[in-house]
């Protein structure tokens, strides 16, 4: 339990191996807001796939998106789906539609849609549906691409934004994921250029949390079932997760271990048992443990007290499969000098979303392209420098903060 634990922590300077020149397609874009179709507020992280294929974008905090598609595509329709929402399509031709308003509807679940619970125990409905791993998740190889950012922020203050097209192959998931790998395709960085925003502080993980953070492939983290006795287990109310009802299952630890435990939800497919979504956090009663396992490295004389470690993984059904969609990661700490009064507070941010999918003739990552554990990516990549950097591949789309801090990074660098 300890070795796996240990890592599936974020890396703070940003993990990176090869960088590959892309070829760009023809393609035309479809871009604009989410919101709530009741009382017009935008809606955050909101799934949008193009009908009839493999490709995928998400919505950013405030609800943007651009989601870019080939030419070649013979494509009519994309869908949105967020979970408490009805599904929506939309119509689309091959041209190029940008700052519309897209509106999903809220499921109000009524007592007479939800199943008759036959799960007296929700610690056996956990253990039902890991039973059906095998069946529900995909059991050939899969060569995903995904879209991975991750920031830093000095207080309010982002300080280093670093982001990256990468491709993860996944064998099935009726194997462990050793032989997982992950490769970067293209990538850029921005960094202060402030030497007093740079603090050499290090923890594990970086794009490989592509790997380590899909707790259904890797069940040491929450799903093995000798450390179901672990936890203390509620079932919550019924929602709606892509036009499917969802079990939720509330849990926390009910037992001290000489590692930190988490608290969160999962979500539960009530049709097919399968896990679509899970919400967890490290509990933090004993930040010093909390230290130990997420701390590599740090500077003599620096103090370092974690606040939070929290983490969003969701899968999404396609073709009678469910497949890894999104991951975010977040971490805030404080850190302080010995002997200064005042601490400095940070917020690491990583996030993950897969934009393709293919199982057709793929190969594995070889060793010499794969990602390592312990290389940063902001020390690979290339700065940025234009804003056609993308080309065709799918990307989250900056939040307005975001977008704000790049432009103020550029004028500082440039």
């Amino acid at each position: 339990m300890e070795k796996r634990l240990g890592l599936i922590l974020l890396c703070f300077l940003f993990p990176v191996s090869n960088i590959q020149a892309q070829t760009e397609e023809d393609f035309f874009i479809i871009g604009g807001t989410v919101k709530n179709a009741r009382n017009k507020k935008n809606i955050e992280y909101v799934n949008i796939s193009v009908v009839g294929t493999n490709i995928t974008t998400i919505a950013n905090v405030d609800g943007e998106f651009v989601l870019k598609i080939s030419n070649e595509l013979n494509v009519k329709e994309i869908e949105l789906s967020c979970i408490g929402y009805y599904n929506a399509k939309y119509t689309i031709t091959h041209t190029n539609l940008l700052n519309q308003i897209f509106y999903l509807s809220p499921h109000l679940i009524e007592l007479k849609e939800v199943e008759v619970l036959s799960w007296k125990n929700p610690e056996d409905l956990i253990e039902a549906a890991i039973d059906k791993i095998e069946i529900n998740y995909s059991n050939t190889p899969d060569l995903l691409k995904a879209f991975y950012r991750e920031t830093i922020q000095k207080g309010k203050k982002y300080t280093n934004i670093s982001e990256a097209v990468m491709e993860i192959y996944k064998s099935s998931y009726h194997k462990n994921a050793v032989g997982d790998k992950v490769q970067i395709l293209k990538g850029r960085k921005l960094l202060s250029p402030n030497k007093k925003d740079t603090l050499a502080v290090k923890l594990l993980g970086g794009p490989n949390i592509a790997v380590f953070i899909d707790v259904v492939k890797n069940p040491d983290v929450l799903l093995d079932k000798e450390f179901l006795p672990f936890y203390a287990y509620k079932l919550g109310d019924a929602v709606s997760i892509n036009n499917r009802l969802q079990y939720t299952v509330h849990f926390k630890p009910q037992i001290i271990t000489s590692q930190p435990l988490y608290s969160g939800i999962f979500y539960i497919d009530q049709e097919t048992l399968s896990f679509t979504r899970i919400e967890f956090n490290m509990e933090m009663r004993d930040k010093v443990k909390v230290t130990k396992l997420i701390l590599k490295n740090k500077p003599n004389g620096l103090r370092f007290t974690p606040n939070e470690v929290s983490y969003t993984v969701s899968y999404k059904q396609q073709e009678g499969k469910t497949y890894l969609n999104y991951i975010r990661n977040e971490i805030n700490f404080k850190c302080d000098w010995k002997k200064r009064l005042f601490s400095t507070r940070y917020t690491v941010v990583s996030e993950m979303v897969v934009t393709d999918r293919n199982n057709e003739n793929i190969s594995k990552i070889a060793g010499k392209n794969a990602f390592p554990m312990r290389k940063s990516l902001s020390d690979e990549v290339l700065s940025y420098y234009d804003g056609n950097f993308w080309g065709s591949y799918n990307i989250i789309e900056p939040t307005e903060s975001l977008e704000s801090a790049i432009n103020k990074l550029k004028k500082s660098n440039f």
